[in-house]
């Protein structure tokens, strides 16, 4: 049966049905990282864009499909997080611009709109680089086009685009050597197409071939720690709370059930999303563990009894818990309360770890967004931090190549000027504060602290995830990694020996000092250990440790 025109129905099902999609597989993208490290977040960062996305358009009440694409464009910008939910936003921006006057989409409407997406992403890069989610965009974008010669069948159009997109995405190794060496294809590519699939699903009712996974407890609590991202929290007041209970469970199914009824996820998904928000509801043939916000935990419990036993429960009363969450960190959330005056300069550094927060607030910032590697901020995390810091003017330091982007999208969201210093680390973020100066304008500060980020060379302290090889090098599962300035140049068994070899290879003739900041997973005595090896073997270097508590990073080290 031919689909002639997109209604608005259709279209907010396409939606609904991509974020969920992308939802399902965000750890699968998350796994072709190119680097073997535990904290690849594509999948998560896209799936978190897009759910934005759907938000938006759930909650608008247009009454045409243009009117939908743009609060699904607005939502997308907003809720951006790393560099794939950057150019995801802007690929549909281009999307949402080109259908804005239609009511209704055709297949020669809906294949336009995927190409001026396409020029829209390639324009807002400033330097396009083919084999990523770009080089996917275009393929489906020109397969679309292609289709709408011989068919005016929307869902033939939508098929194209998904096809089109997959050889795209085939060709992405061939296009970036790095893809090549490591045998993945493009990640953030990889989320697009189950973007696209999730559409064409929508309109054919024909599920897509599922590569789709069952998280572990571990990943769950990380998909419940998204929810709960720090740095929103004192964005709202009790009041705000509609759903006053954080309820989880896990059911063990089939084991005395209340109820005859077979358990079908997507079904006890939609039952859920009319007593709560915040949902995630993941499952397999033997449990099925689930996260919402609800004023009605007993029915979510009843719910869950229905298919079998309950083996695990937990109930938060968030009124309670946000007044806990808001007043821990107050001191370190740029949401805090404005000034009664604006102050002069906002300073605003991305960072994760109470630690490295006090260390940056004693050379001078401001303001803290809660966040880093495992935790890209949103466009709209920015927007907040910088309209709360209640500044004339405002420098970010986004401390980590993938929260550039989003950065520089939330400066043109505020009414106030905003410097971005492209710090890729947090080294290179307080090498910059150096050389902030509160009395220079704003232009000047931008200028000498970017120059200062090449005066230091970072490295990072990681576990392996994975074996694989990278620029010659064997990477061994659980092996510690040495990577300095974002290439992996170290893989030992043994952490201390893989810090002094990492620290080798950083040090040069012009080194002064060496500052090695201690994670979670870090320990003082080994630190102590490699600061001893630095003194027997060098001579004249001065060396530092602080405690910084980040995450996923046993040891963070900056050489100068």
């Amino acid at each position: 049966m031919s689909i002639e025109r997109i209604t608005k129905k259709e279209f907010s099902d396409m939606v609904r049905i991509a974020a969920h999609r992308l939802e399902k597989n965000a750890k699968f993208v998350n796994s072709l990282n190119v680097f073997p490290v535990p904290d690849g977040d594509t999948g998560t960062n896209m799936s978190l864009t897009v759910q934005s996305g759907f938000k938006s358009v759930n909650e608008s009440d247009a009454d045409t499909v243009g009117g939908l694409g743009k609060a699904l464009a607005k939502g997308l910008l907003m809720g951006a997080r790393g560099n794939s939910g950057v150019i995801t936003s802007q690929i549909f921006r281009g999307f949402a611009k080109s259908i804005e006057p239609k009511d209704e989409l055709t297949a020669a409407d809906l294949a336009k709109a995927f190409d001026d997406g396409v020029k829209t992403a390639y324009k807002a890069v400033m330097k396009p680089v083919e084999g990523t989610i770009l080089t996917v965009a275009k393929y489906g974008a020109n397969a679309a086009v292609e289709a709408t010669k011989s068919s005016d069948d929307v869902a033939v159009i939508m098929k194209a685009a998904v096809e089109g997109s997959k050889e795209g995405l085939e060709k992405t190794p061939s296009l970036l050597p790095v893809l090549k060496e490591v045998g993945v294809v493009d990640s953030g590519g990889q989320g697009l197409v189950f973007i696209y699939e999730g559409f064409l699903e929508a309109l054919t009712g024909e599920k897509a071939a599922e590569e789709e996974y069952t998280p572990d407890e571990k990943e769950m609590n990380e998909m419940v720690n998204a929810t709960h991202h720090q740095s929103v929290q004192g964005q709202f007041t009790n009041e705000d709370i509609h759903n006053g209970y954080c309820t989880e469970m896990m059911v063990e199914l089939g084991q005395n059930p209340t109820s005859d009824e077979k358990f079908d996820n997507d079904t006890m998904r939609n039952y859920l999303s009319t007593i709560g928000d915040s949902l995630i509801v993941v499952s397999d043939d033997e449990v099925v563990k689930v996260h919402v916000h609800t004023n009605y935990p007993r029915k979510v419990w009843e719910e869950g009894r229905k298919f079998g036993s309950l083996v695990k429960v937990k109930i938060d009363n968030m009124r309670i818990q946000h007044e806990t969450i808001v007043d821990k960190d107050q001191p370190q959330v740029a949401v805090a309360t404005k000034p009664a005056e604006p102050i002069d300069y906002a300073v605003i550094a991305v960072s994760s770890g109470e630690g490295l927060s006090e260390l940056y607030k004693s050379l001078g910032v401001t303001s803290i967004i809660s966040g880093g590697q495992t935790m890209n901020p949103s466009t709209n995390d920015i927007v907040d931090a910088i309209n709360a810091a209640n500044a004339k003017r405002a420098i970010i330091l986004p401390n980590n190549g993938n929260i550039v982007m989003a950065a520089k999208q939330a400066a043109g969201l505020v009414d106030v000027p905003v410097a971005i210093v492209p710090s890729k680390t947090i080294s290179q973020g307080m090498t910059a504060m150096l050389s902030f100066n509160p009395e220079a304008d704003l232009d000047e500060n931008e200028e000498n602290m970017e120059d200062s980020l090449d005066t230091v060379k970072s490295g990072q302290i990681t576990q392996a995830i994975r074996d694989t090889a990278i620029d010659g090098l064997e990477i061994t599962k659980g092996h510690y990694m040495g990577i300095v300035d974002g290439k992996i140049v170290v893989d030992n068994a043994d952490i201390v020996k893989a810090t002094e070899e990492m620290l080798d290879k950083m040090i040069d003739e012009d080194s002064e000092v060496i500052t090695i900041l201690v994670g979670k997973d870090g320990n003082e005595d080994d630190a102590q250990a490699v600061s001893d090896y630095l003194d027997d073997k060098y001579e004249d270097l001065e060396t530092e440790i602080h405690q910084g508590d980040q995450p996923v990073y046993p040891y963070l080290v900056a050489v100068e």
